[in-house]
């Protein structure tokens, strides 16, 4: 369909409205889940997905009371009744201060075993290795933070003194070994945590080899933790208590929920300034049409026929404006992915830079949908077509 002076620039205009609505779109969503997968990786690598506990160790971060590690559910739960586990491993917590020479720093001493899955943690290894923790010997091999490192001036290979209290008040002494340094940039953990051999924490609180603080449950599946907490708690005896990660950081997790919300706000409000273009387009190349619709219409043509004819060019410039609108999205994706060019403040946001993902799905059902919906909002203007006359279209000046 040949193109006026007049209907060029609003053409333009609405491609370039499809195109940055669906960058908008595309970004939102790729900020969205990236930022939700990112600080769920690192909350989920400190926790695991489900923790199981003494039923009155409350919400504190510190295992005081100790229980079996002779459970039914452990190592593996029943697959026909919890499908979804991954792993589950021991863990036990104990608050200490690690002295140096010129500085020293509170800290928690989170122990754990040969059966801890280091998959999550691998990425957040800037320096060193991870402790062996297989030898039958008691490992004084320790993972610590390069947030507490930086505070006390430790490298990797240097020991360090860490004391600890017992209920009397009276302290003991442990020499470690400083054998990796991990950044997360979740400075709740990293300015806490150091993890190391959980049988140093049993000798520490005169526990014996079946004692443990409690379980951590990774699951395959995160999107299912609802229901997999649900039957993981089902599954444990009455005195102990299963809470999944977002029950335990509660705050966290109602923030990244305003994510959604958020971005469903953007889409509405990028489809509705995209329709509101198209519609506008359509009609100038409507009106600038009228005296071939009349003779259309005079030549027998039916009202549908025509629309069509409208439609199919509306289409044409919607497609138009997604192929540029993919292209410009996903090339800034892939920058922000590979380049990491925006960075965040890790004590607000718990990244150090802005994380993105999307699918390959995500991408295909938006495109999809922001199709369909513009042609069905088009249908509309296209009704105009119906209540033009033959005769007085092909007056029309």
């Amino acid at each position: 369909m040949h193109k006026s002076s007049v209907s060029k620039p609003i053409i333009k205009i609405a491609i370039t409205a499809v195109a940055l609505g669906l960058v908008m779109m595309l970004v939102s969503l790729a900020i969205t889940k990236g930022m939700q997968e990112r600080i769920r990786e690192k909350v989920s690598a400190f926790s695991g997905h489900v923790i199981i506990t003494a039923f009155d160790a409350n919400n504190s971060e510190i295992t005081l009371k100790p229980i079996s590690k002779n459970q039914d559910f452990y190592p593996h739960f029943d697959k026909n009744k919890v499908s979804n586990v991954r792993n589950v491993q021991i863990f036990a917590t104990k608050a200490g201060i690690i002295r140096t020479a010129k500085d020293f720093e509170g800290v928690i001493f989170k122990g754990v075993g040969a059966d801890y899955d280091w998959t999550l943690f691998k990425s957040y290894l800037v320096k060193g290795r991870l402790p062996n923790l297989n030898e039958a010997k008691k490992s004084k091999e320790m993972l610590i933070s390069e947030t507490i490192a930086n505070r006390l001036g430790l490298r990797v290979g240097d020991r360090f003194n860490t004391f600890f209290f017992d209920e009397k008040g009276n302290s003991k002494a442990r020499n470690f070994t400083t054998v990796g340094i991990y950044k997360t940039a979740f400075d709740d953990f990293d300015k806490a945590y150091i993890i190391g051999d959980i049988r140093q924490v049993q000798r520490l609180n005169k526990w014996n080899e079946n004692e443990v603080g409690g379980f951590e449950v990774l699951l395959k599946d995160f999107k299912d933790i609802d229901h997999s907490g649900e039957a993981i708690y089902g599954e444990t005896f009455a005195t102990l208590n299963a809470k999944t990660i977002k029950e335990k950081y509660a705050d966290i997790f109602e923030w990244l929920a305003l994510f959604d919300t958020n971005v469903i706000m953007i889409i509405i409000i990028m489809i509705f300034v995209s329709a509101i273009n198209m519609i506008t387009a359509l009609l100038v190349l409507i009106l600038e049409r009228t005296q071939m619709i009349g003779m259309l219409k005079a030549l027998g043509a039916k009202d549908w026929s025509i629309r069509k004819i409208f439609l199919y060019n509306a289409a044409y410039i919607i497609a138009k404006g997604m192929l540029w609108g993919n292209f410009i999205a996903l090339s800034l994706i892939g920058l922000q992915y590979y380049f990491k060019i925006l960075k965040l403040d890790p004590a607000t946001y718990y990244v150090a830079y802005v994380p993105v993902s999307i699918s390959i799905s995500t991408i295909f059902l938006l495109n999809i949908g922001v199709l369909a919906l513009c042609i069905l909002i088009l249908i509309i203007p296209s009704i105009v077509i119906a209540k033009i006359s033959p005769v007085k279209a092909i007056k029309f000046e």
